[in-house]
């Protein structure tokens, strides 16, 4: 693998399902939450709790140009402080359910849709929403969407955000169409008693799977961390990829820092 030189990559760890990406001359940020911590969400039978605040407060992470906005009907993935921040950014891409309930300067994507966004320098960034299944396929807990991104000018490197999903066959085929350099997951196997033993973002094992079906893609954790509803940290992802001889492949975030993204 050589380095990214044509659009520079990197990563500020904001916690939880929250990283800004800094991808050439573009700031994108997933899923924000930036309430503080202890307190408790309920949704209908469900209620999450935070364990941690963000690393960076919503005041200082500065300009977002978009928003990749995987769902935001779980305040795991959009808390309150990250709703008023939405406002602010150039756009918030997410699912088009979610889109007609924020409106404003939200678009929604259906699954392998394209939007061709401007970038400096007259290049365009190009976003692809890909599909995702948040837990087990019986049962509704609404739609949910990643996306893959890259430059108009190189195409044969695209990063990846996978929101909250679970592996399965959809996302096996975005490595098929996407040469995927970066691939940022949300994992952390979140349970809640509602659904039972089932798992509603991908276990270990399923980050281990999608590093085999994704081989050239580095592997950055989100989303395992912070909330009381995650069942798998890191040590359950380090030991997963140790396990499998994929160690290298990993790279872990640094909670409040800026990493820089060698492929």
């Amino acid at each position: 693998m050589g380095q990214m030189t044509g659009h520079p990559l990197s990563l500020t760890y904001i916690g939880g399902p929250t990283a800004l990406i800094e991808f050439g001359s573009v700031r994108l940020l997933t899923d924000p939450t930036f309430d503080p911590p202890g307190e408790d969400y309920t949704t209908g039978p469900v209620t999450l709790t935070k364990l941690t605040g963000p690393a960076i407060p919503a005041d200082q992470i500065g300009t977002v140009d978009y928003v990749l906005l995987s769902h935001d009907h779980h305040f795991d993935n959009l808390d309150r402080a990250g709703r008023v921040l939405l406002s602010t950014a150039r756009s918030v891409l997410t699912t088009e359910d979610g889109a007609g309930r924020l409106g404003g300067n939200s678009l929604g994507m259906k699954p392998w849709q394209t939007l061709e966004l401007p970038a400096l320098g007259g290049s365009k960034l190009n976003v692809v929403a890909t599909p995702g299944r948040h837990g087990p396929p019986d049962g509704d807990r609404g739609p949910v969407v990643g996306f893959v991104l890259s430059y108009s000018d190189e195409p044969d490197r695209s990063i990846y955000f996978s929101g909250d999903t679970v592996w399965y066959e959809e996302i096996a085929e975005v490595g098929r169409r996407f040469p995927v350099k970066a691939a940022f997951l949300n994992l952390g196997a979140a349970r809640v008693p509602v659904v039972g033993p089932q798992h509603l973002t991908m276990t270990a094992g399923e980050a281990v799977e999608f590093a085999r079906s994704f081989p050239d893609a580095t592997i950055v954790p989100l989303h395992f961390e912070g909330w009381q509803h995650f069942s798998e940290g890191k040590n359950e992802i380090a030991l997963a990829f140790a396990e499998a001889g994929l160690t290298t492949r990993l790279r872990w975030p640094e909670l409040g820092g800026t990493t820089p993204m060698v492929l």
